[in-house]
């Protein structure tokens, strides 16, 4: 299966979450290709938009394996099994936190018209564009977690097998209509990959 855009994408998302219409979820995007695909899920479930904004810490030098997330609201995510095998403290990377931080200060400026909702136990459909090696997803829903989301529910139109069953013990539901053996990256399952730029993110979300 190949879409033609994110919103395509997100259409046929959308047919497979039907079922959650009755829980009056909220659906969140990842940014910045992910807001485009919950827009339409949002848009036929009925239901409120936002963006969930996280960023991974990565290890000192390998900034690819992911040591903790920061989100909105101070919230902190740490993996304590990673830290400790190779040797860190949270305090040792206070300046990359410090940083990210800053940028997601920054993005919820311009990305987010209104205040952030409240999920206090709310349902929340958590969609990005796709999923590679699901890192960013993984911070994410933990965070949809500290924020008090009683369901979490991961939906993604194309990701490996591999990376669902890595992800789905940290969700309640995992819905993805698309999962191809071979897969080198999300933009090769899309007709239209283009990058998706802050000005459209804000005004879907407005």
């Amino acid at each position: 299966m190949r879409f033609r855009d994110r919103a395509h994408a997100g259409r046929v998302l959308a047919t497979r979450l039907t079922h959650l219409r009755e829980a009056k979820p909220v659906v969140v995007g990842l940014p910045r290709g992910g807001v485009p695909v919950a827009a339409e899920v949002a848009a036929a479930l009925d239901a409120d938009l936002d963006v969930v904004l996280v960023r991974k810490i990565g290890a000192p030098n390998r900034r690819e394996l992911a040591v903790g997330a920061v989100g909105e609201d101070g919230v902190t995510v740490r993996n304590d099994a990673v830290l400790r095998e190779l040797g860190l403290t949270w305090d040792d990377l206070a300046e990359q936190v410090a940083r990210e931080r800053a940028e997601i200060v920054r993005r919820a400026c311009v990305l987010r018209p209104g205040p952030r909702p409240d999920l206090a136990g709310r349902t929340v459909i958590l969609v990005d564009d796709g999923i590679a090696t699901g890192a960013t997803v993984i911070a994410a829903l933990r965070i949809l977690r500290h924020f008090g989301a009683a369901r979490v529910v991961l939906a993604v139109p194309v990701a490996p097998p591999d990376s669902l069953r890595a992800l789905a013990p940290l969700a309640d539901e995992v819905v993805c209509p698309a999962t191809p053996r071979h897969f080198s990256a999300v933009g090769q399952w899309y007709e239209d990959f283009t990058q998706v730029p802050d000005e459209q993110v804000r005004e879907l979300l407005g």
